[in-house]
């Protein structure tokens, strides 16, 4: 009794298309698509930012590497 068949999902779609109209609901879903790929650009942008960025410097004809790591404040 749980569980919803097929049938009860079809009669759903069929509602929710005579309350919404075809056209809204492809707007919204266009706009939860936009949402979504602009989270994820965000959540890209942010694991960049936190990467430790590598640095390189000549100090008396030697070449020095390391990384730079951000202090954390506890």
């Amino acid at each position: 009794m749980g569980s919803l068949s097929i049938w009860h999902w079809l009669i759903v779609l069929v509602i929710v298309m005579m309350v919404f109209g075809t056209k809204k609901l492809k707007n919204i879903g266009s706009d939860l698509g936009g949402a979504v790929k602009g989270f994820k650009d965000g959540m890209r942008e942010a694991e960049g930012d936190n990467k430790p960025a590598n640095v390189s410097q000549q100090v008396g004809g030697q070449t020095i590497e390391g990384e730079v790591k951000e202090k954390t404040h506890s």
